[in-house]
C-alpha cells in the first residue's frame, strides 16, 4: 500500500437497487461506514438497477475520468404508450395501437439508432440549464429550449420481440439517454413508446457481476468492507 493511502480509497461496485436515487445510495454508504468523501460515476435514475461505481476518500479524485468510460444496460422497451419522462415513471402523455412489427422491422429501427445520433435531453432529467436541474423546471410545469447533444452508440442488439415489449442491450458514450432512445423509436413507428425497465451491466472495465448488493454492504462493518473495495493503485493501471 502506498503510504498515504488508505485501504478504503477506492472504488465500491454497488448493484443499485430500484426507487433509490444514486445520491440515496451514496448517502447511505457515507453515514453507514462513516466515510468522509463519497461519490458515484454516473446517475441511474431511481427506477433503474444495476452497476453504480462509488468512489470513495481520495478515490474522489478519479470520478471524472470514471464518468468519461463507456457504459452498457439491458433494457425494455414499452411500444404504444409515451409518457411525459419518457420512462415508466412518468405520466402517460398518449396512447396509440402499436402496428403489425417483425423481429426485422424492430432490428431494422435499431440499426438506425446505431453510431452517432443525436439526442434532446428530456425535461425530466438532472442535466441543469442555467444552474437548474431540467427535473426541477418540469415540476412547476415549465418547458425549456434544450440544445441537442451527440451521442454515440456502438452496439444496439435485440434480445427479444413479443409486441408490444422489445428487450435489449445497448453499448454507448456517457451521457446517453437510454430512455430518450426508447421515446424517439416510438416516434418514428407512430405509436409512441417509453422505456419500462433499464439495468447496467457495465461501465469501462466493470461488470455488474461483480458489484455488491447493497443491503448486504449495509450489514458489514468497515472492516468487513475494506476487501470489497477496489485500491486506488488498481484504478490507475492501463486496463
Amino acid at each position: 500500500m502506498h503510504p498515504q493511502l488508505s485501504p478504503f480509497d477506492g472504488v465500491l461496485l454497488v448493484d443499485k437497487p430500484p426507487r433509490l436515487t444514486s445520491h440515496d445510495v451514496v448517502d447511505r454508504l457515507r453515514r453507514h461506514f462513516g466515510f468522509h468523501k463519497v461519490g458515484h460515476c454516473g446517475t441511474l435514475d431511481p427506477a433503474a438497477t444495476g452497476l453504480l461505481l462509488i468512489v470513495l476518500e481520495r478515490a474522489t479524485k478519479l470520478q471524472d475520468r470514471l464518468m468519461l468510460d463507456d457504459k452498457t444496460y439491458e433494457g425494455t422497451l414499452q411500444l404504444g404508450i409515451a409518457t411525459d419522462s419518457q420512462d415508466a415513471d412518468g405520466e402517460i402523455t398518449a396512447e396509440k395501437p402499436v402496428p403489425p412489427l417483425t423481429v426485422a422491422d424492430i432490428e431494422a429501427i435499431f440499426a438506425k439508432f446505431t453510431g452517432d445520433i443525436q439526442q434532446m435531453p428530456p425535461m425530466v432529467s438532472a442535466k441543469k440549464i442555467g444552474g437548474v436541474p431540467l427535473y426541477k423546471l418540469a415540476r412547476k410545469g415549465k418547458t425549456v429550449e434544450r440544445e441537442l447533444r451527440n451521442v454515440h452508440i456502438y452496439n444496439f442488439q435485440l434480445l427479444k420481440f413479443e409486441s408490444p415489449r422489445a428487450e435489449f442491450r445497448v453499448t454507448c458514450t456517457k451521457g446517453t439517454y437510454v430512455r430518450t432512445i426508447c421515446h424517439d423509436i416510438g416516434e418514428q413507428l407512430g405509436c409512441g413508446g417509453h422505456l419500462a425497465a433499464l439495468r447496467r451491466t457495465r461501465s469501462g472495465r466493470f461488470d455488474v457481476k461483480d458489484a455488491h448488493k447493497l443491503d448486504e454492504l449495509l450489514l458489514l462493518n468497515r472492516q468487513e468492507l475494506q476487501p470489497r473495495i477496489i485500491p486506488i493503485l488498481e484504478l490507475i493501471k492501463p486496463a
